[in-house]
């Protein structure tokens, strides 16, 4: 056994950590600041000849900016510039050059746009995504956000990850590289989020650092595994040293984390949360340096509950995100514009809650050049009609027109060929593959609750019938719910049951089941059930719902969680699935059927979960056995 030494360090490195590979001029530089953000990047090497800022192309940019020697490329005239650095909107034009802001005078242009009063906003920034979430590829998804506003996003690809591993972060990468959308990936910290389940792969630090120096990777992904990092485990610890190390952002996630437990989760050099649901979670968080990325989802909406917390005085560490936002949501209600209008609603400033959607997100994940309009900056910015419905009119791309009133100006290449697919096996189910003995008339009970995460570990006495099987029919309220290993055909299955979820007559499944994106289905009866499986494991993984032995179905190839195909079509399709779950199979208008049942297995957020292997207290982090007495 090797020996083990007090955290955190040994001879200059963490202990059982894997030696990262260090050059010249960072072996002998001061440790980076572990809070994150730009200041705390290291300076690299002086750009050579060629580079993206080589001394021809600043001195072209000096030219630009100094009038007279060489046109900007455009000048944005009649605007209302939101000021995020000093509050102030200002009317001034707006000159652009070889895709930066140049500055604030009337200039010599080669193309004028007349804003007519409208006012110009940095472009927005989601601090937190999941884009498999959206069922897009990444240039889909560029496709419905370019035209809401959103210019960047720093995106954890860590649900394609638990399913292809290494392949799908190649994937992610190179798909989103080369879009008007600004895609940054945080590597993702848990595949899988915990050693109790069955993901398809499983990413180690050494692996992870083949990408930690792209230009593309922001930081590390949410550390899901709060446990494992509060108690010292030298694989998580490595993962975060491997993100500290290189000046990078360590994102985290703790939900219900406070006192000690949390300054010890901290100290490791983890900077944000996504995962405050009460005001005192956000301010234990806030005065301890991190910064509170405000959700706004389709499945956990935290804004209208934490909005109330932000002060002149905490808000410039507060960003918004919306984590995991599902296509149909983005088309009828926004992205991050939706956020904007949210909060003017609720009475922020809007010139503060501009900042919180633009330059916070910058400052936090360390994105040069992002966030605030100003000379030198990235010229990512958008045109709204007023700072209360925030319409976008116009969205500038490094300052190239890319979307105008809703619609992409130019066609999004979208490399869904060489996509990572066929990732659905299943060993075969046998027709009595969800029955459940329960022999002391008390069960362990998911309960579900409509717009959160978090579940509650309930104990609710139960029926069965003359076999001792439960049945649904002889409890009113409860259904059964069960995760399928689908990644190597072991044939682990976890059987429970849920409260909450509503559903008569019928299943729904999908392969869509965080974070190790097994199958996860749940039902009123068991042919139901059945049918839904077999029908997802045909088409090659999505959402599938049965009523009464009809099915409906969203085939979803790309890893079974995304398509390439139209986002529109996408969402007219899941639209009309989420009708049916609310009117066919009953389930409440306040739940989500869809993406309430994926969280169903994400056994890091408490308190009771279902995994493959069986239900699992994310309290005392243990698996524990369906029957209550």
């Amino acid at each position: 056994k090797r020996k083990r030494e007090p955290f955190p360090f040994k001879s200059g490195r963490l202990h059982g950590a894997p030696r990262l590979r260090e050059d010249a001029s960072r072996r002998n530089a001061p440790p980076p600041h572990p809070g994150g953000g730009i200041d705390s990047i290291p300076k690299r090497n002086a750009p050579k000849r060629g580079d993206m800022y080589d001394t021809e192309a600043l001195k072209t940019l000096v030219d630009k900016a100094a009038g007279g020697r060489s046109p900007a490329d455009l000048l944005i005239i009649n605007a209302r510039v939101v000021d995020v650095f000093t509050g102030e909107i200002r009317e001034t034009p707006v000159s652009i050059g070889n895709g930066k802001f140049l500055g604030f005078a009337h200039t010599e242009a080669l193309r004028t746009v007349d804003a007519e009063g409208a006012y110009l906003l940095p472009g927005l920034i989601d601090a937190h995504i999941h884009i498999e979430s959206s069922m897009a590829s990444p240039a889909r998804f560029a496709g419905l956000v370019l035209p809401r506003g959103t210019t960047s996003v720093v995106a954890d690809p860590h649900e394609i990850a638990n399913v292809h591993g290494m392949e799908g972060i190649r994937y992610m990468l190179e798909n989103g590289r080369h879009l008007p959308l600004n895609v940054f990936i945080t590597l993702p910290s848990c595949v899988p989020a915990t050693p109790f389940e069955d993901a398809g792969a499983t990413l180690s630090a050494e692996e992870l650092e083949e990408f930690i120096d792209d230009p593309k990777v922001s930081g590390i992904g949410e550390m899901m595994n709060f446990p494992g990092v509060v108690t010292g485990d030298y694989d998580v610890l490595s993962k975060i040293l491997l993100g500290t190390s290189h000046g990078k952002v360590v994102d985290g996630h703790a939900p219900g984390l406070l006192g000690r437990e949390l300054d010890a989760y901290l100290v490791s050099g983890i900077s944000t949360t996504h995962e405050c649901t009460t005001l005192e979670e956000m301010h234990e968080n806030l005065r301890r340096g991190v910064y509170v990325l405000i959700r706004e989802g389709s499945a956990a909406k935290n804004l209208k509950t934490l909005l109330p917390g932000v002060t002149p005085g905490n808000a410039r560490r507060c960003a918004f995100c919306c984590d995991d936002r599902h296509a149909e949501d983005i088309v009828r209600e926004g992205h991050m514009d939706n956020h904007l209008r949210l909060a003017v609603a609720m009475g922020m400033d809007p010139v503060q809650a501009v900042t919180m959607c633009t330059l916070n997100a910058a400052e936090c994940f360390g994105l040069r050049g992002k966030g605030a309009i100003a000379p030198g900056r990235d010229a990512d910015c958008i045109l709204v009609d007023d700072l209360e419905n925030f319409r976008v009119r116009k969205v500038f791309a490094a300052g190239r027109l890319v979307a105008q009133d809703g619609a992409m100006l130019l066609p999004l290449d979208d490399a869904a060929a060489g996509a990572p697919s066929h990732s659905v096996h299943v060993k075969p189910l046998a027709d009595n593959a969800f029955d459940l003995p329960i022999t002391s008339g008390k069960a362990r009970v998911i309960g579900l609750q409509a717009a959160s995460l978090l579940t509650l570990n309930l104990v609710r006495a139960v029926r069965t019938d003359a076999a001792g099987l439960f049945q649904c029919a002889l409890n009113p309220g409860l259904n059964k719910i069960a995760v399928i290993e689908r990644h190597k055909a072991t044939g682990l299955m976890g059987v429970g049951l849920i409260e909450g979820y509503g559903l008569q007559d019928g299943a729904v499944a999908t392969t869509i089941a965080h974070d190790s994106h097994n199958i996860v289905v749940a039902g009123d009866n068991d042919a139901d059930m059945l049918l839904a499986v077999r029908e997802l494991a045909a088409m090659g993984g999505g959402i599938v719902s049965a009523h009464k032995g009809r099915v409906r179905g969203l085939a979803l190839p790309i890893a079974g969680l995304m398509t390439s195909a139209d986002p529109l079509e996408v969402s007219e399709n899941l639209k009309e699935m989420i009708r049916a779950a609310h009117e066919e199979l009953a389930i409440p208008d306040a739940v989500e059927p869809f993406m309430s049942l994926s969280f169903m297995a994400l056994p890091v957020i408490p308190e009771l979960k279902l995994t493959a292997r069986g239900l699992f207290n994310v309290n005392t982090f243990s698996f524990v056995g369906i029957e209550a007495d």
